[in-house]
């Protein structure tokens, strides 16, 4: 058993209780942002279907502020009413051109009651829902006003033909400087359902640059259109009260054996209650601790567009005596599944579907938790002031304010009880990932038989200067100085020729980084695979790590053929499904455990496969496939792209 390992059961035989399951983090904070308070507004939002309010209160983040200090939240997005999904859109109107203006800076917030710096999207937290049709062209207008370089990468997305608007720094594309600007600007093809956007510059997301998209079309309206009266998104995560960046020297200093940063809270929205009494740092504002609240038309049946916009822990979702519908996972539409509770990976998302028809004498029961469990057996630390049943509040707008409130102060004493026997996933404090094989899609699609086959070792490894990297094959990914994908298209500029031959196209690629199978030895921190053009491809991932990992493929959706612990059989290859096998772009792969992934090797470019935890990537647990070298020869990127890498 590793010395991870060791904590963490260590940690759960301690954990009868959550207040004592904490023991002393192993470090605090090198530093605190200090942000100066001003005017609060109570933010107010109601209206038709879904409205949202904050309750605020010295004691426990309800009720009405006290002490008579305001402070000026004007930095928050009303998630009531920017993501409410509108039932009346057209998803069958003409196809059109969908402009977005995105201004990245720097305001200082308190999403739970603690005040520190944020990096947003036009000055509020989370960043505004982007809405499109399926053929649409998406326009996404980025001015940098940041300290720091950032890019906006639109998770979930094929891009076919414009692997240059992925927005993944050092790969697709150079980052947008402070004080610099670019245009994502591209088709949305041949897919709907909910995804997200978030920045793909180092930690940076995890400090607030991140927000929902969604996708409609005539063909998802006719499946399951009639299913649902109003649609919702739920943003959820785990949450850091300093900047991310700050706590990259520690994590990944000598001798340190992949302990990741345990988070100090969680989200629901942008919004949370955080106990200040567990600190003595002058900056938590208890007073503007606040909640998020639904207000639910009762006799409705409501979708959530639940989405996992954290960094690090996988999070167990569920309503309090509500049964859910679970209708899509990653933009694929589910076959409908009951279920009480789901657990969402970092980086996945659900569609629910709730009826609000619980009918009983007990007037308290017309306002329910929702809960967001941070799931702490994925932690190999404690933190001692992170309390992980995080909770919203779903209200019946029959309930008057007043009630609500004094409901649910009552209700906080036991806010960490789970509710009736709401634990499909409890039972299983193990991370990992919703069952694959549970679930399928609606639309059947068999698997094509596979043509090529790559394993790929996924590892933390101490090596050199007692460093604990993550390595892929043996590889540990570092950012290029300048992104791959400019690399190669400075080297087709230096050819001055418009019309490559596929050899020598190939030829080219291969010099700035791309084997047919494996490493690029110019740069020994890029680990690409070039896979045959058109190949049907099964990856085995192999989690050689004790902890799990939600792989991210950038430009596909794949297939999930399979998935078990310890070593892989190739005897148990007769076994994997290929009828109608769940299609997802992001799927995690459990400690000491394998899965493999099926995709078809059609969509050109460099595309990035890695774990989504943010740490676990900053220590490079990343590679990438080439695919159709002949075809990014061809692609037409904007002068403004390469501009990015020569400033």
């Amino acid at each position: 058993m590793s010395a991870r390992e060791e904590r963490r059961y260590e940690k759960l035989k301690k954990s009868a209780n959550v207040e004592t399951a904490f023991g002393k983090l192993s470090r605090w904070r090198d530093w605190i942002l200090v942000g100066v308070a001003v005017l609060v507004i109570a933010a107010i939002a109601l209206g038709m279907g879904i409205g949202l309010r904050r309750y605020q209160n010295s004691s426990n983040g309800l009720g009405s502020p006290t002490g008579g200090s305001t402070w000026n939240d004007d930095w928050r997005l009303n998630t009531g009413t920017e993501y409410r999904v509108s039932k009346n859109w057209n998803s069958s109107a003409p196809l059109t051109t969908r402009v977005y203006n995105f201004t990245v800076s720097e305001v200082s917030g308190w999403p739970d009651g603690y005040n520190r710096s944020l990096t947003v999207v036009n000055g509020k937290f989370p960043g505004p829902l982007i809405e499109a049709n399926m053929g649409d062209r998406l326009v996404v207008n980025v001015v940098n006003q940041g300290l720091n370089p950032t890019t906006i990468h639109f998770h979930g997305l094929y891009q076919n033909s414009t692997n240059f608007m992925d927005g993944v720094t050092a790969i697709t594309q150079c980052a947008i400087p402070p004080g610099g600007s670019f245009t994502y600007n591209f088709t949305l093809e041949n897919q709907y359902g909910t995804y997200w956007y978030h920045s793909h510059y180092g930690t940076q997301y995890m400090d607030g640059v991140v927000g929902p998209l969604v996708i409609h079309s005539q063909e998802e309206d006719d499946l399951i259109g009639h299913m649902y009266d109003y649609d919702q998104v739920v943003l959820i995560s785990d949450w850091y009260h300093n900047v991310a960046e700050t706590y990259l020297p520690e994590y990944l200093a000598p001798g340190n054996e992949n302990v990741e940063p345990v988070p100090d809270n969680g989200l629901i929205n942008g919004g949370a209650h955080f106990d200040c009494s567990k600190t003595s740092d002058a900056v938590c504002f208890q007073n503007d601790s606040s909640r998020t609240v639904f207000n639910l038309e009762r006799d409705s049946i409501y979708r959530f567009r639940v989405i996992n916009t954290g960094a690090f822990a996988e999070i167990d979702f569920s309503i309090d005596d509500h049964e859910m519908t679970l209708i899509e996972g990653d933009g694929t539409l589910i076959a409908p599944t009951m279920l009480h509770k789901i657990r969402v990976a970092v980086a996945q998302r659900y569609s629910i579907l709730i009826k609000t028809n619980v009918l009983t004498t007990d007037a308290p029961s017309e306002i329910f938790w929702m809960r967001a469990e941070l799931n702490q057996f994925c932690f190999a630390e404690t933190n001692p002031v992170l309390n992980p049943g995080v909770t919203a509040a779903v209200v019946y707008t029959n309930v008057t304010d007043s009630r609500a409130a004094s409901v649910m102060h009552s209700k906080s004493a036991t806010i960490n009880t789970v509710s009736n026997s709401w634990d499909d996933v409890s039972a299983n404090v193990r991370c990992r990932d919703l069952n694959n094989t549970s679930i399928e899609p609606m639309i059947a699609m068999s698997a094509p038989n596979a043509t090529a086959f790559y394993r790929l070792d996924s590892s933390f490894q101490i090596k050199a200067r007692a460093l604990d990297l993550a390595y892929i094959n043996g590889t540990t990914w570092r950012p290029a100085s300048q992104a791959l994908l400019y690399q190669a298209y400075s080297m087709f500029s230096d050819a001055n020729s418009s019309a490559i031959a596929e050899n020598n196209s190939t030829q080219l690629l291969n010099t700035v980084g791309v084997l047919n199978q494996g490493v690029y030895d110019g740069d020994r921190h890029q680990y690409i695979i070039r896979p045959p053009d058109y190949a049907v491809v099964d990856v085995l991932i192999n989690n050689l790590d004790d902890g799990s990992h939600p792989f991210h493929l950038h430009g596909y959706k794949f297939w999930v053929m399979g998935a078990g612990t310890g070593n892989f059989q190739f005897n148990q290859y007769q076994h994997l499904n290929a009828t109608n096998p769940m299609r997802r772009d992001t799927v995690q792969v459990q400690g000491y455990g394998w899965t493999i992934i099926r995709f078809v090797a059609d969509n050109p470019g460099l595309w990035a496969f890695h774990c989504h935890i943010t740490w676990h990537l900053e220590a490079g647990l990343l590679m990438q496939f080439q695919v159709l070298p002949s075809k990014i020869a061809q692609l037409e990127p904007p002068n403004t792209w390469a501009q990015l890498c020569t400033v």
